[in-house]
């Protein structure tokens, strides 16, 4: 009785800050949709780099511009529990870093882990950012028989 009276609790404060929550995904902001199709149509070049070169046919699924609370996540996969972001300079101003760790902090309380790359990562030390994913990937497996059997760490997954 108290579990569902707190799970009313926490969904009415999730409509409150304008997302849905269908139990099965991560709740989010369904006004973020149409934002997030225009920029899987408009990709950075580093993110294409990556998406094409590696994620596109990583071993989980992997999302591209994916809804997320009342953000929009560069690449989001659900079985483990993984955001990934391509950043610009925009990140480096004293604003930038104190917006990504808000961004973060609210992320990691849905359970998962955000690894974060500079646009220089990306295009420079390739293969640094692959392996730092790629880590990731295989702690999860380590960690987490079921993801053999096609299960997940993460919300929804």
């Amino acid at each position: 009785m108290v579990k569902n009276s707190f799970e009313s609790l926490e969904r009415r404060n999730l409509k409150k800050r304008g997302l849905i929550f269908s139990g099965r995904h991560i709740p989010y902001n369904p006004k973020l949709k149409e934002r997030a199709r225009q920029l899987r149509k408009s990709m950075t070049k580093e993110e294409k780099k990556l998406w094409e070169s590696h994620l596109r046919n990583f071993p989980y699924r992997v999302f591209r511009q994916r809804p997320i609370d009342n953000y929009i996540v560069d690449f989001y996969c659900p079985s483990l529990g993984l955001v990934i972001e391509v950043d610009g300079s925009q990140h480096d101003t004293e604003e930038g870093l104190i917006s990504d760790s808000a961004r973060a902090a609210i992320l990691n309380k849905w359970g998962l882990t955000v690894l974060r790359f500079a646009n220089k990562q990306v295009m420079g030390d390739f293969e640094d950012v692959v392996g730092e994913i790629n880590d990731y990937k295989l702690q999860c497996e380590i960690t987490t028989p079921s993801l053999s059997k096609g299960g997940g760490v993460g919300v929804g997954s």
